[in-house]
C-alpha cells in the first residue's frame, strides 16, 4: 500500500550547518537518512521553498524544510484485542497510558501483541495511518504517556511539533546514588560501536543532539527520585544519559543498575532491589496543542504502584540509616 505524506521541519542550531541529508536524520528520526537522501535525490524536498537535489549541501538555521513522499508500506500487523488505557480521545488523537511490559511497535524478535496491533484492533481507521498513528515511542518497561494520531493530517503535525520540541514531555526515575541537585544532560546520543543493542554517549560530531533536563524529587540513602524533561527524543535518551553521569536508572541491567551494591542494607531490601524487574521510569506528564484544534492539552499520569512500593522501600531503608550516604 501506497500513502502521500507530508512532513515540515524548521532547521535549528543544531542541525545548523551539517549536510542536509544528516539534519533531516535528525529533524525527522523516524525516517531513515538512507531513505531521505533518496527523497532528496528524487526532487522531493524543498528547502525555504526550492527543491534541493544535493544531499551534501548545508543547511543554515531558520531554514524551513518540507518533503512531500510516496511510502510503501509493505509490511502487514493483524489487529488483536489488546487492552488499552485510554486517557482522552477525540476523532483526531489519543493519549495512552502504556503500562510496562507493552512493546510498542512489532521488530525483530516481537511481531505481534503490541501497541500497534492493539491499536488496528479498537481503532481500524489507523490502518490507514503510518505506522498506525504512533508518532514517538517508549521502550517495553517504560509506562505512562503516549500520544497516538488517528488520522494522517494529525501525524504529520504531530511528528513537525515534536522535531520543533513543542511537545513537553516529563518522566519521573529512581537512580542509584544520593544526588544533591538538578542539572541537564547534553550529549548527543548513537549505536553503541559495539554492543548494537544499546544506544550510547558520542563524541561531540557523532551521534545525534540529545538534551535531558532532571530536578531532584526525593532523595534516599543510596538512591535519588527525578523528575526529567526531554528536549529530544533519542531512542534510551533518559537510560543513556543517567548512566553517563553515573547514577543509572534502578532496575535498568542493560546500562548499569547497581542497586545490589549496597553495603549495611538488610538482606530482603537487596534482594528486593535486586529483583527489581525493569528500569524505574515513568513517563508521568504530556503537554501538547491539538494538532488539529490548536486546544492546550495537559495530561498526567499518577505514578504505577511497582514504583510506588519502590519509594515506599527505599524511605524505609533511608530511615534505618540516616547517617550512611551513598554517593555513586
Amino acid at each position: 500500500m501506497s500513502q502521500t505524506i507530508e512532513i515540515n521541519g524548521i532547521i535549528s542550531d543544531q542541525e545548523h550547518g551539517k549536510r542536509l541529508d544528516q539534519a533531516l536524520s535528525i529533524l525527522f528520526p523516524d525516517y531513515s537518512r538512507s531513505r531521505l537522501k533518496e527523497w532528496i535525490l528524487e526532487k522531493r524536498v524543498k528547502v525555504d521553498g526550492e527543491f534541493v537535489t544535493l544531499p551534501k549541501q548545508q543547511v543554515q538555521e531558520g531554514q524551513e524544510i518540507e518533503i512531500i513522499a510516496e511510502v510503501i508500506n509493505d509490511e502487514h500487523y493483524e489487529p488483536q484485542d489488546i487492552p488499552l488505557d485510554i486517557v482522552y480521545s477525540d476523532e483526531h488523537i489519543l493519549i495512552i497510558n502504556k503500562p510496562a511490559g507493552l512493546v510498542v511497535h512489532p521488530g525483530a524478535g516481537c511481531y505481534d501483541g503490541t501497541l500497534l496491533n492493539g491499536l488496528l484492533y479498537h481503532f481500524p481507521q489507523t490502518m490507514e495511518v503510518p505506522r498506525a498513528g504512533i508518532v514517538h515511542r517508549l521502550d517495553k518497561d517504560t509506562s505512562g504517556l503516549m500520544v497516538v494520531a488517528l488520522d494522517i493530517e494529525s501525524q504529520n503535525k504531530l511528528v513537525k511539533a515534536i522535531s520543533k520540541h513543542n511537545v513537553v514531555r516529563e518522566y519521573e526515575a529512581v537512580v542509584c546514588g544520593h544526588m544533591t541537585a538538578g542539572g541537564v544532560v547534553d550529549k548527543p546520543i548513537g549505536r553503541h560501536p559495539r554492543i548494537r543493542t544499546n544506544m550510547a554517549v558520542m563524541p561531540e560530531g557523532l551521534g545525534k543532539p540529545a538534551v535531558t533536563h532532571y530536578r531532584v524529587l526525593e532523595k534516599f540513602r543510596a538512591h535519588t527520585r527525578l523528575r526529567l524533561r526531554l528536549e529530544t527524543g533519542r531512542t534510551h535518551q533518559i537510560r543513556v544519559h543517567m548512566a553517563h553521569i553515573n547514577h543509572p536508572l534502578v532496575g535498568d541491567q542493560q546500562y548499569g543498575d547497581r542497586s545490589r551494591l549496597i553495603k549495611q542494607a538488610a538482606p530482603e531490601f537487596s534482594s528486593y532491589m535486586a529483583k527489581f524487574p525493569r528500569q524505574a521510569l515513568h513517563a508521568v506528564k504530556l503537554e501538547l496543542d491539538h494538532p488539529i484544534t490548536g486546544e492546550y492539552l495537559s495530561f498526567e499520569s499518577p505514578i504505577p504502584d511497582d514504583i510506588e512500593d519502590l519509594l515506599v522501600k527505599l524511605r524505609e531503608d533511608t530511615a534505618l540509616h540516616p547517617n550512611d550516604i551513598v554517593w555513586n
